[in-house]
């Protein structure tokens, strides 16, 4: 009876906290005038900077490691992995966000808000578009639109969209995704735990294999920690940061602007409408399980405080279709 009662209440909290976002949320949507505060967005930038310089950060170079040298995973200790003299062989020689400035940048998730949100024209207008773990655009490109400079792409992607490259189709598949980028930077966290480590060779092999047009870059092994230290250090609770978080935050040292669309991790959206996870599949998560090692309702609320502050821009609406 005590263990019902402490879920029926655990529930309870759940709901107020996810309506007292929303709302949050939804306020801010309202906000007529908005402009980006140069000032505040410089501090948060060069407090970054005392952490990890993303410059630097955004991958291990060449030379820094050699074949056969071992890695300990950043999630498990424990587990090792070797450089493979594939992976060797995409390592860059220099950052590859070296020198680059940009304007005005966009971070696009890929929650199901964007669907029937016809923003893809105004994404595309962006000097410089990050996307996450390789999310179809071709299909979508009216509400989530096709330019890409930088994208991530997790292991398990791999399985998850593509099947494991179990057969031809399924390569050729990955391949197309793939060469769409047309010189993009492919952004690969091979040593984030152990269990990807096949189908980070299984990917690279077909880059080099085909010489696919993409600048790979794999995050050093401090960047993660680093990320989460700065958050915690700014009151942030987070267990671990998702891919959105990791990328506003690299983001603030190249981006003079930084806008948000795609974020919105509740399964309504704030007119009480249905919200796929994913744009794209079928996917469904719990937001709010505590097995999960992300925190994403507290990171939107965190990001919708920047929001209001003028550190970014949160879009969580539709757009004009004649922007």
């Amino acid at each position: 009876m005590q263990l019902e009662l402490r879920t029926l209440m655990f529930g309870i909290v759940t709901v107020l906290v996810l309506f007292l976002i929303i709302a949050d949320i939804a306020e801010v949507e309202k906000e007529i005038a908005y402009s980006l505060m140069d000032n505040l967005f410089s501090f948060y930038r060069k407090n970054i900077l005392r952490f990890f310089d993303p410059e630097r950060d955004i991958s291990i170079l060449k030379g820094t490691l050699k074949p056969g040298d071992v890695i300990h995973y950043i999630f498990d200790r424990q587990s090792t992995t070797n450089i493979s003299e594939n992976l060797y062989q995409l390592l860059p020689t220099a950052s590859p966000m070296k020198n680059q400035h940009h304007r005005r940048c966009a971070i696009i998730g890929n929650s199901g808000i964007l669907l029937n949100s016809s923003c893809g024209p105004e994404i595309d207008s962006y000097d410089f578009v990050i996307r996450c773990n390789l999310a179809p655009v071709e299909e979508y490109a009216g509400d989530v639109g096709r330019r890409t400079n930088l994208v991530t792409m997790n292991p398990s992607v791999v399985q998850r969209a593509f099947q494991d490259l179990a057969s031809e189709e399924w390569r050729e598949r990955f391949l197309q995704r793939l060469r769409s980028l047309s010189g993009s930077v492919l952004w690969i966290p091979a040593f984030m735990a152990k269990g990807g480590e096949e189908r980070v060779e299984w990917a690279i092999r077909l880059i080099l294999l085909h010489t696919v047009d993409v600048h790979t870059a794999f995050p050093s092994l401090r960047l993660l920690h680093a990320v989460r230290g700065y958050w915690l250090t700014n009151n942030v609770q987070i267990k671990r940061p998702t891919t959105g978080l990791l990328m506003y935050t690299m983001a603030t040292r190249f981006c003079e602007e930084i806008h948000l669309y795609g974020f919105w991790p509740f399964p309504q959206d704030s007119q009480g409408k249905p919200v796929k996870y994913h744009y794209y599949d079928t996917l469904t998560y719990e937001y709010t399980s505590h097995a999960s090692p992300h925190t994403m309702p507290l990171e939107f609320r965190t990001l919708s405080s920047l929001h209001r502050q003028g550190a970014l821009r949160l879009h969580t609406g539709s757009c004009d279709v004649g922007t």
